[in-house]
Formats: C-alpha cells, sequence, structure tokens
C-alpha cells in the first residue's frame, strides 16, 4: 500500500510542484524571517531558476524534443 502511496506522490507531486517554485518560496521565507536580505533573495531565486532552465533546455536538446507543457 505505502509503494503505491509513494508512485502517486512521485509521479504527481512533481508535476504540480517543481523545483523553481520549492526554490522561490524557500528563498522568499528565509527572507521573511530576516535570514537573507531582498538583494540575496534575488540573487538565489535567479541563479537557481537560471540555472534550472538551463538543465531543461540541455536535456530536452540532448534528447531531440521540446516539452510544451
Amino acid at each position: 500500500m505505502m509503494a503505491k502511496v509513494k508512485a502517486f506522490m512521485d509521479r504527481y507531486v512533481e508535476k504540480f510542484i517543481s523545483r523553481k517554485f520549492l526554490a522561490w518560496v524557500t528563498a522568499s521565507g528565509l527572507c521573511y524571517h530576516g535570514f537573507v536580505s531582498s538583494e540575496d533573495w534575488v540573487a538565489v531565486t535567479l541563479a537557481y531558476v537560471g540555472s534550472e532552465a538551463l538543465i531543461d533546455a540541455a536535456v530536452a536538446w540532448r534528447h531531440g524534443h521540446k516539452d510544451n507543457s
């Protein structure tokens, strides 16, 4: 039963909550609580979102298709 639940969660949670969004939420929480400045928040968010976009593009190029989702 747990294997089915884990498989469901892996399949659908990955679609609904991307790592980019999770990085943004984490940086926002840290900024809200004063652990990072607003400038650091922008740097962390841009660096992670940009690196993820680059990785996504490289994977699409390597496999010869474009993800239209």
